[in-house]
């Protein structure tokens, strides 16, 4: 795919690795439509990035408001040909301390909106005469379980199996899905955990290239899983 002159909607823009997957995007000649609740945050980002960032405050869990988004902004002569699902939540940990409000909101978060916003945007794609493509940001631990993450471990094995058959449905409409599984990103989402961030950790620009590198794969080529891993994964010795 080229992507100069893309339309794109990533989740989750306002930071962190959507942030920076946004910033990739703009900079190759996408319009981005960033997705995320913090709209001052996300009028930050557009200050940085130009008027090819569109901010929208939205909150993914929100099924009804999704819809409507995707029918007020487009149509089958005006639809989006990338859709970015990064938006994600983690808790970290036991089972018995992890409240049932913890629970709806990881799986809401990290599986329902990816389904709220995939299966409005679907008919939009198959609506294009050119190739599109989805990619769903999974995580290592969708693939290995971990102590002390039940609910992140459900939501991202369920992302690798919601993508999975997505892309056996939709590769004959000429609809690529990819689900990318990073191990750890030098963010704050693990630090609730005792994980905080270091220069070992897979940096969040790095990943957002190689998003780029997969979307400009040539049009009969599918990559549909990644796993990408620090090869370090320690904290550098100082």
């Amino acid at each position: 795919m080229v992507l100069d002159r893309k339309i794109a909607i990533v989740t989750g823009a306002s930071k962190g690795l959507g942030r920076a997957i946004a910033s990739a995007l703009v900079h190759k000649g996408c319009t981005v439509y960033g997705l995320a609740r913090n709209g001052q945050v996300l009028s930050q980002v557009q200050n940085e990035l130009g008027e090819l960032f569109k901010p929208i405050s939205l909150d993914m869990t929100d099924c009804k408001a999704v819809q409507s988004w995707v029918v007020e902004t487009f149509s089958e002569d005006y639809g989006p040909d990338i859709l970015i699902n990064n938006a994600g939540l983690g808790f970290f940990k036991s089972v018995d301390k992890t409240s049932l409000e913890e629970w709806h909101d990881a799986m809401n978060t990290n599986l329902n909106a990816l389904y709220y916003i995939t299966s409005a945007i679907t008919p939009l794609m198959k609506a294009r005469s050119t190739s599109c493509h989805i990619i769903n940001i999974g995580s290592i631990l969708g693939h290995i379980g971990r102590s002390e993450a039940t609910a992140y471990c459900a939501s991202k094995f369920g992302v690798r199996g919601f993508s999975e058959a997505l892309y056996i449905e939709l590769r004959p409409y000429n609809i690529k899905v990819t689900c990318l599984n990073p191990g750890s990103i030098e963010t704050d989402f693990f630090e609730s955990s005792g994980i905080f961030p270091h220069d070992n950790m897979l940096h969040p620009e790095d990943l957002a290239n190689t998003v780029v590198h997969v979307l400009e794969t040539p049009d009969n080529m599918l990559i549909n899983e990644l796993i990408i891993r620090p090869l370090n994964p320690k904290p550098p010795t100082k």
